[in-house]
């Protein structure tokens, strides 16, 4: 018996289950409230933050290089890129700005991935890569399903 059915099992005891269709007391009062319960169609069973989690142990779904680009052209990339990482379904992406050894004072291309990520709506948590992945020059983004 996995922990599924021993839940089900316990909640049918305590007489949280009406039998119909499993629906609960706490469906109903969200039905009634219309609340809406987004993970109501989730076929994934998590803990909170598991998800997260996942996403940032895994891979890239696409990865965009804008090393030596101008500012002007970074960032119609960028958008070009989000945007179809968005409409593919993809959950986290990689840009490689590089460190910025060769500019005179602060990196340009990682001040303009910044805030183009503060601006882009579905950008979501962002942090730079591991250094096998190009620490300090290579940046990864979950995207944001909503």
């Amino acid at each position: 018996m996995n922990f599924g059915e021993i839940l089900d099992k316990w909640e049918q005891s305590r007489g949280l289950i009406t039998g119909d269709n499993n629906k609960n007391e706490i469906d109903d009062w969200l039905q009634n409230n219309r609340i809406y319960d987004k993970d109501a169609n989730s076929n994934i069973m998590s803990r909170p933050g598991e998800n997260r989690r996942r996403l940032l142990r895994t891979a890239p779904d696409d990865i965009l290089d804008i090393h030596g680009m101008t500012k002007e052209k970074a960032w119609i990339s960028m958008e070009q890129f989000f945007y179809g990482a968005k409409e593919k379904g993809h959950k986290k992406i990689r840009i490689i700005h590089g460190k910025g050894n060769h500019s005179q004072g602060d990196s340009v291309l990682i001040q303009i991935v910044r805030k183009y990520i503060e601006k882009c709506p579905f950008a979501g948590e962002s942090g730079f890569e591991k250094a096998a992945y190009g620490g300090g020059g290579a940046t990864w983004v979950i995207i944001k399903n909503y």
